[in-house]
């Protein structure tokens, strides 16, 4: 299984970006999947997540109203929509299939894209 993340950059606050995460090696359409991220010094942060067929997408309530989750099954594509930043440092957002049991667990997970604040 790899999952590659891509679409990470340079930003200042207020800005916009659009994370992708390619999947392979996997049956994506039956995989629910979710975004996390880790910044130097703190733990890692579940972001948002999206079920295998789309739909009941889930967000941080930090996050709430300006990112977005959503999915292509037919390109096995995640995506994160960012809007209105607020970086601080350099954030690497990592994107994960996961399952429920007894809780969420993190099944496969890719190496990450960096949100560094250009500022």
């Amino acid at each position: 299984v790899q999952l590659v993340e891509s679409g990470g950059g340079l930003v200042q606050a207020g800005d916009s970006l659009r994370l992708s995460c390619a999947a392979s090696g996997i049956t994506f359409s039956r995989a629910a999947t979710g975004w996390y991220r880790q910044a130097p010094g703190k733990q890692r942060e579940l972001v948002a997540t999206i079920p295998s067929g789309g739909g009941s997408t889930k967000y941080a309530d930090s996050e709430e109203g300006r990112f977005t989750i959503s999915r292509d099954n037919a390109k096995n594509t995640m995506y994160l929509q960012m809007n209105d930043l607020k970086p601080e440092g350099t954030t690497i957002y990592v994107c994960d299939t996961i399952k429920y049991a007894l809780g969420l667990v993190s099944v496969h997970r890719g190496q990450g894209t960096k949100v560094a604040n250009s500022s």
